[in-house]
């Protein structure tokens, strides 16, 4: 969680982008998102030179091999040179106020727009993106505030994007929930993803579930003997040390994969990669539901929290995607989606809106029984209608499947805390939840799917069969047990001697008192 200090440097920053006549929030968020990037960049230079430092090997700054490698030119007036030191923010925040707004709007910025080379996707993202500070003061008195937040912690970064995301005004709109990270790291545990996987997020937003699986490949891949835990809980130095070359060079360049309609989010999205040792992010601009989105059978992977709102034009939609029962609504269209890009064999974990489980309609039964009948679903885990709030309050579910195979039996569990209140202040309780359960009892039944749940656990099996003769309904209401505890009363009688003693002491205290009184 980030500290009541961060949070307070975050608000002021968020007031002074306002007044300074910025108000879009998400316009806000991305020019803070060029500033944490431009200052993240510095910091990993500085570490990776301090680290080379002290094993005494020579050290080229990452901003002057990107200079040379993408032959980026730093223009001057003629007679003049530019040092390319002023590009790190460590040297130009020392500048006077004139001068820093003139290096950061002319440099600094046209620097980090191309740092990805011609051919990067990266750089096609960035090519339409605006520095917008409208000011030398409100740029100084940013870089200010950002100086002072430490963003080596991955955490950190995440609940810092977090909560400038949750500012969004328009957040949930138009269905676009942030997925709280907690969510996303289980997602990510039960999927378990490898070297070898290919990833994809649909609809990825600021990039939160590639930037989860990527934390917990390194994390995976690392050698023990090379990590190390501070006093905080936080495991440093994910190497990825037991990766071979070829994995490295897949995980850099072939593993993430992301979409959004949103160009501010595919920005975001870029940067947030690139931080995280990703040469050339595959973030795109794309209504992935669209007919200019034609992938198929590509991705052995998939995590995904789908817009819950909203429906699109029909003539836009993907023919591949209204075969079948007709429907404009988003989380049914994404349903198809995600079974047309996944490639046989490939796993899905993807959050969907209760009604996604036991909708009426012709278009929602048709996903179920697609779902059971021509993939493997594995498991549905019930969330409380909490998790997603303040944005809403709409139950969800985790849905994990394989595409292709078959549908013999399915596991639900039934997640009654995800670790945080249930209200709007979604304030951290003392534990984790289900959370560890969930993930602990995945992993027992994934290797022997024989196991039966005791009465304490709060999963359970449903067999096909069953599913299929409920109009293929996956609502845990429809199948979990009702436990009803015998209450045990008084018979009349006793109660009856139990009132007439109470009256004999009333009366006697009753008599005491007229005798007090005479």
């Amino acid at each position: 969680m980030l500290s009541a200090d961060i949070k307070s440097k975050i608000d002021k920053l968020w007031n002074n982008f306002w007044s300074g006549g910025i108000s879009n929030p998400l316009t806000v968020i991305e020019q803070i998102s060029y500033l944490l990037f431009i200052k993240r960049l510095d910091d990993i230079d500085n570490a990776n030179e301090k680290r080379a430092n002290r094993i005494g090997k020579p050290y080229k700054s990452l901003f002057l091999e990107l200079i040379e490698k993408q032959k980026v030119e730093i223009k001057e007036p003629e007679g003049s040179t530019f040092k390319w030191e002023l590009l790190k923010w460590s040297e130009f925040k020392h500048l006077e106020v004139e001068k820093m707004f003139t290096v950061v709007s002319q440099k600094v910025f046209p620097f980090i727009k191309s740092m990805g080379g011609e051919a990067s996707s990266f750089t096609a993202e960035m090519k339409d993106a605006v520095f917008m500070v409208p000011k030398p003061s409100l740029l100084q008195e940013s870089v200010r505030l950002i100086d002072g937040i430490n963003m080596d912690d991955a955490d950190t970064k995440g609940d810092l994007y977090e909560y400038l995301l949750s500012k969004l005004a328009t957040s949930g709109v138009n269905g676009q929930f942030r997925t709280p990270r907690h969510i996303i790291r289980m997602m990510v545990e039960l999927m378990d993803p490898s070297s070898d996987d290919k990833i994809c997020d649909p609809a990825c937003g600021t990039a939160g579930f590639p930037i989860n699986c990527l934390e917990y490949l390194l994390e995976k891949y690392t050698k023990p003997e090379s990590v190390f835990t501070d006093e905080e809980g936080n495991l440093h130095n994910k190497i990825g040390d037991m990766m071979s070359n070829e994995e490295w060079e897949h995980f850099r360049k072939n593993m993430f994969y992301g979409f959004d309609f949103d160009p501010s989010m595919v920005r975001i999205a870029s940067m947030n990669l690139m931080l995280h040792r990703i040469d050339n992010p595959n973030v795109r601009q794309m209504d992935t539901m669209s007919k200019m989105y034609e992938e198929e059978n590509k991705y052995t992977l998939i995590l995904a929290n789908p817009p819950f709102k909203g429906s699109i034009d029909e003539g836009d939609i993907n023919p591949t995607l209204i075969k079948g029962a007709k429907t404009t609504k988003t989380e049914l269209l994404f349903m198809k989606l995600i079974n047309r890009i996944l490639d046989l064999g490939g796993r899905c974990a993807v959050i969907v809106p209760d009604g996604v489980l036991f909708g009426s309609t012709k278009a929602h039964k048709e996903i179920r029984q697609s779902l059971i009948e021509e993939n493997s679903l594995e498991g549905v885990i019930s969330m409380p209608s909490g998790v997603f709030k303040p944005y809403a309050g709409v139950s969800t579910a985790v849905l994990l499947f394989t595409k292709g195979g078959e549908t013999n039996k399915v596991w639900f569990y039934d997640m009654e805390s995800d670790g945080f209140s249930l209200d709007d202040k979604r304030n951290k309780l003392d534990n984790d939840g289900d959370i560890p359960d969930i993930i602990e009892k995945w992993r027992i039944i994934k290797k022997d799917n024989n196991i039966e749940p005791t009465k304490e656990d709060k999963w359970f099996w449903v067999e096909k069969e069953e599913i299929a003769g409920n109009d293929y309904d996956l609502s845990i209401k429809k199948y979990k047990e009702i436990e009803y505890k015998e209450v045990v009363y008084e018979k009349p009688e006793a109660i009856l001697a139990k009132i007439e003693v109470l009256e004999n002491d009333i009366l006697k205290d009753i008599a005491e008192l007229k005798g007090m009184v005479k």
